[in-house]
Order: structure tokens, then sequence, then C-alpha cells
């Protein structure tokens, strides 16, 4: 009572095995930034970046490279789509940021595009 398994069969199940194992790992990172706690304003990096949780509150003044069209949801560091409410952030390691925020990391890419 031995059954043969064919090359057909070991080729189709690795193929089969090869697309769903990618799409597992994309369900479990989506999975784990909707997890990850709100960063606190008074952390002390957030302190140092001047990270407001609203981009609208920022004190241009203190903050010369400020523009008001700049938010986490547009920043390179931002981790989820510009349509999410909150993301991870590269910057704030296990921490997420909401989409209109700000901090100078902000500010220092502006500075970088422009010149």
């Amino acid at each position: 009572m031995q059954s043969k398994i064919s090359r057909r069969a070991v080729v189709k199940g690795g193929l089969i095995a090869g697309a769903l194992i990618p799409a597992i790992g994309l369900m479990a990172d989506s999975a784990g930034a909707a997890g990850l706690p709100p960063l606190d304003p008074k952390d002390p990096t957030a302190q140092a970046l001047g990270f407001v949780p609203d981009a609208s509150k920022v004190d241009a003044a203190a903050n010369p490279t400020f523009k008001p069209t700049q938010k986490c949801s547009t920043c390179a560091q931002y981790q989820g789509k510009a349509s999410d409410a909150t993301a991870g952030c590269n910057i704030f390691a296990g921490k997420s940021v909401p989409a209109g925020g700000w901090c100078k990391v902000l500010g220092a890419e502006a500075r970088r595009v422009s010149i």
C-alpha cells in the first residue's frame, strides 16, 4: 500500500506554498502595526524631535522648516499608507504615529529634497 507522489504534485504544492507564505507575512505585518501603542508626545525622543500629534498645532516660529503641507502620512519614515489613520514610524520604533502628526524629521526631509 505505497502511494506514489508525482513530480507534478510536488511542484504544484511548492508553488502553492510559495504563494501563501508571503501573503501570510503581509497579513501579520498589518496586524502587528495595528497593535502598536501610540507615541506619547512626552516621550524624550518625541520631545527632542518636536513631535506633535496634530500638524496644524505646530509652532512655526519655533520650527522654521515647517510647511503646512507636511504631516506624518507624507513622510518617508511613515510605515503605513497615506490613507491610514495611524501607522508605525521608523523614527519612533515600536510606536504608532497619527497620519496628521509632525516632527522635525519632516523638516529635515524637506531641506534635503530642496537642495
